[in-house]
């Protein structure tokens, strides 16, 4: 890990990440972060953390909003990618949650070769505009997307009953079995967005046609949903909440999973692994839960990261 210089308190954070490297416009404010901690308390540390040791085999962060942005920085896509990259994450799966999110996790695939996308309607926002009579139309525009080359994978879609009241569960699980729909028509992987809800999602899918490849994105189970992923070959994508010191279960899951079934992710810039919870988060953050990731399950951190990046082409294919 790199370490501060006392004279320069930004020393080790990757340059475009630094408060005077661009600041986020009123524009970008509906898809900013909070600047307060999740209980509503006191202003969250907006500063980037530090930038980890390089990897010694390169990975790709699952899943990531390069749109989010994360307190006063406003960072591009070309520069987000050259400090992952400077610490060898060597690609990314921009996930869309939305259309809007869906479309410019498109246009950047497009743009870049070392990024992909992935497309859906979150849950809560399908809860949301069932109420508004617009969910079909949305789904329809997201199935266009999918059709594109660079979109390799549907999600972030599932079930989320922390957000989402009672009422707005069938609309959740109707949206859900349309991008199951879309996945399978379409040969792309999944991603599932499953919060508190891990019960209805495994019957979801065990009551339904799959594609070949599922993943749990920012896996939140336990030991027991690890053996059933085990056992039907669900990828299990870890984040930061991994090293998290309470994340006793999490890290139950992942000493019992496959090697074969592991991802790694930031879902960034939320999640940001210990010891700079709370803070932003982004993709050159990856070394941080992949080390602690092999450090788990007690393998060589070479040999994991070639477990990770061969894993990551079996799901979403060359980039």
């Amino acid at each position: 890990m790199n370490t501060e210089n006392l004279d320069d308190p930004y020393a080790g954070i990757p340059e475009a990440y630094r408060p005077d490297a661009g600041v986020a416009s009123t524009a970008d404010a509906d898809r900013s972060r909070s600047q307060n901690n999740e209980k509503g308390g006191s202003k969250r540390n907006l500063r980037y953390p530090e930038a980890p040791d390089a990897l010694p085999i390169g990975v790709v962060d699952n899943h990531t909003h390069l749109d989010f942005i994360d307190g006063t920085v406003k960072v591009e896509a070309a520069a987000a990618l050259a400090a992952a990259a400077a610490v060898g994450v060597k690609g990314l799966i921009q996930v869309g949650c939305d259309v809007e999110s869906s479309e410019y996790a498109v246009k950047i695939a497009n743009e870049f070769p070392n990024v992909l996308a992935a497309v859906a309607i979150h849950p809560n926002d399908a809860a949301r505009l069932a109420e508004r009579n617009e969910l079909t139309q949305a789904i329809e525009r997201i199935e266009e997307l999918a059709s594109d080359g660079r979109v390799r994978a549907v999600g972030e879609t599932g079930l989320d009953y922390f957000r989402t009241p009672p009422e707005g569960r069938g609309a959740q699980e109707e949206s859900f079995r349309e991008h199951l729909r879309i996945a399978v028509q379409q040969g792309k992987a999944l991603q599932i967005h499953d919060r508190d809800a891990h019960e209805d999602v495994v019957r979801v899918l065990k009551d339904s046609r799959l594609p070949e490849r599922v993943v749990f994105h920012c896996f939140s189970g336990d030991a027991q949903l690890a053996q059933i992923c085990n056992d039907n070959g669900w990828y299990m994508s870890f984040s930061g909440t991994v090293t998290f010191k309470n994340s006793h279960d999490l890290r139950a899951a992942l000493a019992l999973a496959k090697p074969e079934l592991l991802l790694v992710e930031t879902d960034a810039p939320f999640l940001t692994p210990h010891p700079f919870r709370g803070r932003p988060n982004a993709s050159y953050m990856i070394p941080y839960t992949t080390r602690f990731m092999a450090e788990t399950k007690g393998v060589e951190l070479a040999q994991f990261c070639t477990q990770i990046d061969a894993n990551t082409r079996e799901v979403y294919g060359e980039f």
